[in-house]
Order: structure tokens, then C-alpha cells, then sequence
């Protein structure tokens, strides 16, 4: 595949949490980029988001562009049975992670997500959320998995790889034009820092090293109450 992007990422505990939930992926050469968000709170959060991130690292890339992201789901979907399985086996309720992942192609962008982590298209100057979020009503601070309950609590993700038997991943597309960047980035971002600041950074930092670098140092300036992670791809001639 002839690289047409540039890409950078970073993940950091934070000054709260006692160690790291979140990991990431770069494959450059396969145009695929991966932010996963284990579970705080629940079991093994930091064992689902490796999962993960392990699993889609070895996804080759074949066929199309949609025969890759099939392959991307059906991995996925096989990481849910064994996260399902893996909590069964410990004895706890849930052992699970959000996801957001980036595919490129050279007709247009793929992206999906389970869950609350995040992808924004930074576009003509203007920057834009292209995932909605899976939480019931508005989100708090703390992670909760809602479960088949009558009334779900505000802010509870009603998605996440592990959490049910079966897994929907929902898809977006987007332009493939130069200039375009996108930023993914677990919630530790956006709890620290407006879409308004994002979209300034983005405006200052054009190139995905040193966007990286500002919203880990804006974010770790101020609380940083969750881990912060964030991968950067900027398409280029």
C-alpha cells in the first residue's frame, strides 16, 4: 500500500489511576489505527484493551477495504467470546474495553467504534466528532457498563467489546482528502479538555507528533483523572 498519511500516537496513565487501562495501535502499513479504553472500576480492564489491540495488530490485509474491516469485525467479535469467557471463568461480572478504529483507503475512511472512545475529523478548518458516543444519557466521570435493566443510570455505556454476547460495531465514513486529520482518543481527552480546545489544537499542530504532544500536555496540566490516550492521522498528496 502506498502511504499516503502521516501518524503518531501516545498513552499515559494519568496522576490518578494507578496504572494504565488504555493501549493503541499504529499499522501504518496496513492503514489501520486503533484506540481501545479497558473498563475502569471493573476487572482486567487493562487485559480487555490488550486484547484487543493484540489481536487487530495481526488482522492481515487482504482483498478490499471492506474485506479488511469484515476481518476487523470478525476478530472483534472473537475477542467478546473470549472476554465473556474470561470473565466466567474468574467469576466476575465483566471483563471489557471501548474501541474506536481507522481504516484508510484511498477512496474514503472507515471508522468504527463500540463504546465511548472517540473519533473527530479534522476538516477545512473545522473540526467535527464522527462517533457518537454509547452512553445513556449524559456521562459522568465514572465508567459504567449498563446491563438489561429497566432504567439504565445516566451516563452508563450501553456498549462495550465484552459486555454482551453478541457485539455490534458501528461504522462511519469519511472523506479521503489531503490535508484531513483525525484524532482518536479514549475519554481521559475529552474529560479534560472541550471539543472548542480540540479543534484549537488542532488548528495550532498540524503535524500528528506535535498534536499528540499538546493534548497529552493539556490534559496532563490539568486533572488528568482518567488515563489519557490519543492517535493522530493526518492524510497527506
Amino acid at each position: 500500500m502506498m502511504t499516503r498519511y502521516q501518524s503518531a500516537g501516545r498513552t499515559v496513565t494519568g496522576k490518578v489511576r494507578a496504572h494504565n487501562e488504555d493501549a493503541i495501535l499504529l499499522r501504518d502499513e496496513a492503514g489501520l489505527w486503533v484506540v481501545a479504553d479497558g473498563l475502569g472500576g471493573h476487572a482486567a480492564g487493562d487485559y480487555a484493551s490488550s486484547m484487543i489491540v493484540e489481536r487487530l495488530a495481526s488482522v492481515p490485509r487482504q482483498g478490499n477495504v471492506i474485506d479488511f474491516v469484515e476481518a476487523i469485525e470478525d476478530e472483534l467479535q472473537r475477542v467478546n467470546g473470549d472476554l465473556l469467557q474470561s470473565a466466567a471463568a474468574r467469576g466476575v461480572d465483566l471483563i471489557g474495553s471501548t474501541v474506536v478504529v481507522l481504516v484508510y483507503d484511498e477512496e474514503y475512511m472507515l471508522c468504527g467504534w463500540v463504546g465511548d472512545s472517540r473519533a473527530y475529523c479534522y476538516e477545512d478548518g473545522q473540526l467535527r466528532q464522527i462517533t457518537r458516543d454509547h452512553v445513556h444519557g449524559v456521562k459522568d466521570d465514572v465508567t459504567q457498563i449498563h446491563h438489561a435493566t429497566p432504567t439504565p443510570s445516566p451516563g452508563a455505556l450501553t456498549r462495550a467489546v465484552g459486555a454482551e454476547p453478541q457485539l455490534f460495531v458501528d461504522w462511519v465514513v469519511a472523506a479521503s482528502r489531503s490535508g484531513t486529520q483525525f484524532v482518536l482518543c479514549t475519554d481521559g481527552i475529552n474529560k479534560e479538555m472541550s471539543d472548542a480546545e480540540l479543534d484549537d489544537a488542532c488548528r495550532r499542530a498540524q503535524e500528528p507528533q506535535a498534536l499528540v504532544a499538546s493534548l497529552l500536555d493539556l490534559a496532563m496540566s490539568r486533572a488528568a483523572r482518567d488515563n489519557v490516550s490519543a492517535v493522530i492521522v493526518r492524510l497527506e498528496e
